[in-house]
């Protein structure tokens, strides 16, 4: 049965760009909100119209991630304070998620931090896409929609009608996700087993599979500083690849990442935009994931299916 207590959608002060997008295909304008900012940085959110009774959504990726996650979680205590009905956090790119285990000793679960401030604040549901981990849904204990960039790369992939493709993942880690995607095509994978001295820093690098004639397609959830895709793409040719492209869902491209993807051997990298291009690269191609969004919201309205939106094999 369809709700009947009113949407109303809201964007944080960082995904304006984004959130405008989604509010259009969902066919309603974003609500009335202002964030106000003290002299030593404090943040003071506010909604500019009533809430009270509404289905609720916020859309904040958290980028960088410190004010972004705050202002957040400022929000959504507000709506909560406001008598909102139902509050669901929109996070297209949820950051520290490359922290969701103990690696090493003495460091913290941030994943696991982020969900518990979410949940100490009320939040009722989250909505994102490709985290870095999947069991990262295991450490929310209310609904979490994951949705899957494929819905949104795939056609792209295939309008691109490359011979002999080959899916290709730049760590073993992620091999699931590389191996998901290949099944779109019924494409072979291979792998790039890398060492690491230190974070952001590739100590050495192996291609496991054949990649000798491919167009080899490599897939991750992100890219930061780009160097794990170039060095895996400068390899991979090498080893006899026609061509190399890349699929990010999140561009966080730090650093030096747009001067690495520009020498690269990389054909083009295909993004998402959960997070802002900062400049320009010929490179690389933004492809949107607001209408996925949009049509998510609209199928939590009516309590239907999030994973018809999924790509079947």
């Amino acid at each position: 049965m369809a709700s009947f207590n009113p949407v109303k959608i809201f964007s944080g002060s960082q995904s304006t760009y984004l959130a405008e997008k989604i509010a259009h295909y969902y066919g309603k304008d974003l609500g009335g909100y202002t964030l106000r900012r003290f002299s030593d940085g404090e943040l003071s959110p506010s909604f500019e119209e009533s809430v009270r009774g509404c289905d609720v959504f916020i859309i904040q990726s958290t980028f960088p991630p410190s004010d972004n996650l705050l202002e957040l979680l400022l929000m959504v205590d507000a709506a909560r304070r406001a008598s909102a009905h139902y509050v669901t956090v929109v996070i297209p790119y949820f950051g520290y998620a490359r922290q969701d285990r103990k690696d090493k000793p003495r460091v913290a679960i941030a994943a696991k931090v982020v969900a518990n401030m979410l949940a100490s604040v009320h939040a009722d549901r989250l909505m994102t896409i490709d985290l870095h981990a999947g069991q990262i849904q295991g450490f929310f204990d209310f609904p979490v929609d994951h949705l899957e960039g494929t819905s949104v790369f795939v056609p792209y992939i295939r309008s691109l009608q490359l011979d002999n493709l080959v899916i290709a993942s730049p760590d073993v880690g992620g091999a699931a996700r590389a191996r998901t995607f290949a099944k779109h095509f019924n494409a072979d994978i291979v792998l790039c087993d890398k060492h690491r001295k230190r974070a952001n820093e590739i100590a050495s690098m192996q291609v496991i599979g054949d990649v000798e004639g491919a167009n080899v397609v490599l897939i991750d959830d992100l890219i930061d500083t780009g160097g794990t895709l170039c060095k895996a793409a400068q390899i991979i040719r090498e080893k006899g690849a026609k061509s190399v492209r890349a699929v990010c869902t999140h561009p966080v491209m730090s650093g030096k990442a747009h001067e690495n993807i520009a020498n690269s051997m990389l054909e083009e990298l295909v993004v998402s935009d959960t997070i802002p291009m900062r400049e320009t690269n010929p490179k690389i191609k933004v492809l949107s994931v607001a209408e996925l969004f949009a049509k998510a919201i609209g199928r939590i309205r009516d309590h239907e299916s999030i994973s018809s939106l999924f790509i079947k094999y």
